[in-house]
């Protein structure tokens, strides 16, 4: 028996003795939490894994490799009981997870241990307990009459800048697979989300000349004019502070930029030659990324580099984007905000300062909405953690989600 249809048949024979806070879904959620995904690890026995059990089911599985064939996406369409593939709706999460590195946990963060009314683990919460409870529901997907598709899109890297996603998106465009919305189940406590900031981070590299300390002209002291340009970088994002544009719905309302790592140099009297650093801004979707970016070359270009080139000739400043994400901006009229809103009943309008793939999706010509269990507070800390009855609201949201897309609610 498939694993699908082996925790479908295990959690009907369990319905009966489940409390109300008992997941169904807790098979597949804590087999997928006991993989280790972490970004830098490849996450292809995960998506295998899914693929050989959807494969099982009489599902078949479009895979888009990456990095060297370890890392992989995975999509897969539960088709209309017409047959008919294109249309419907994408339930789409991201398999990989964060580091664990100097955390300290009090359970093996990749053995999934349940204490009290929650489920602990790294990406219970963010966000394979979302791909869980879609996956456990396959069963359900199966015997509903479906008016219109239901796709699945599992990607890869998405913690490190959305990687993955873009290559799946792409892929889906060439074969031309058009769904009609997507729902990204990051942990927003089942509440509908509806925007969220884009993300943009570069690598700089400033180059210059070495030379003896007490012989400062003979060279060009790179960190010096990488702190010019950290120090422009931080000056933008003062302006944004305080001349907005502002929307007072995120919790940070307004476009944000800082300086996050730097290196340089190899001894306290040598001028240093060489000063690298990483920068990112998070921009208001209303606000295009190029365009800050632009103000940034620029004053590199056109300000330091000139006074770079007068001291020494063989100055340079090389900046590198390194990952980008755009933002979301859900329309209200869209049938997908419409359908998320009716299911959870809820009107409110959220928007969030962290990112995800549903920009992507949107980007690409398929309306988005950002909504799954847990809470995003828990991410990416030592004894991360799912409530269980969120696993639970979430199965209860699938559920009617299935029946929307059935004939019968049709």
């Amino acid at each position: 028996m498939s694993h699908v249809a082996e925790t479908a048949h295990s959690s009907q024979s369990s319905a009966s003795s489940a409390s109300p806070a008992s997941p169904l879904s807790l098979p597949w959620v804590t087999r997928l939490v006991s993989m280790d995904t972490v970004s830098r690890n490849p996450n292809l026995g995960l998506i295998e894994t899914v693929r050989d059990e959807l494969r099982a089911a009489g599902i078949d599985a479009t895979l888009t490799h990456g990095k060297g064939g370890q890392w992989a996406n995975l999509f897969a369409t539960i088709p209309a009981h017409d047959g008919e593939t294109n249309g419907g709706v994408v339930l789409s999460g991201h398999t990989d997870v964060v580091p664990v590195d100097g955390q300290q946990w009090d359970s093996d963060p990749f053995k999934p241990e349940i204490r009290g009314d929650k489920l602990y683990g790294r990406g219970s919460c963010d966000m394979k307990g979302f791909i869980g409870a879609a996956l456990a529901l396959v069963p359900d997907m199966q015997r509903a009459k479906l008016a219109k598709p239901i796709h699945f899109a599992l990607s890869y890297d998405e913690e490190v800048g959305c990687v993955g996603a873009p290559l799946l998106i792409a892929d889906l465009m060439k074969r031309g697979v058009k769904p009609d919305g997507c729902i990204v189940g990051e942990p927003t406590s089942m509440r509908p989300i509806i925007a969220h900031k884009g993300i943009n981070a570069y690598q700089c590299c400033v180059r210059g000349q070495a030379a003896h300390s007490s012989l400062t002209p003979k060279g060009l002291n790179a960190i010096e004019y990488a702190a010019r340009l950290i120090c422009y970088i931080r000056d933008m994002a003062d302006q944004f502070r305080a001349q907005g544009p502002f929307d007072e719905l995120y919790d940070v309302p307004f476009s944000t930029a800082q300086t996050s790592t730097i290196t340089g140099g190899n001894a306290i009297n040598t001028v240093p030659a060489e000063c690298q650093f990483q920068f990112e801004f998070r921009n208001l979707p209303t606000l295009d990324p190029e365009q800050i970016f632009a103000r940034i070359d620029t004053y590199a270009r056109d300000t330091l580099l000139p006074k770079m080139l007068r001291e020494h000739p063989s100055a340079a400043i090389e900046i590198t984007k390194i990952a980008a994400a755009p933002g979301l901006d859900s329309s209200e009229q869209a049938a997908i905000t419409q359908l998320v809103r009716a299911l959870t009943a809820d009107q409110d309008k959220r928007k969030v300062a962290y990112g995800t793939e549903a920009g992507l999706f949107s980007n690409a010509g398929i309306p988005s909405i950002v909504c799954g269990p847990g809470d995003i507070q828990q991410a990416h800390k030592a004894n991360e953690f799912v409530e269980l009855g969120q696993l639970v609201a979430c199965e209860r949201f699938l559920r009617k989600f299935i029946h929307s897309m059935s004939v019968e609610a049709a």
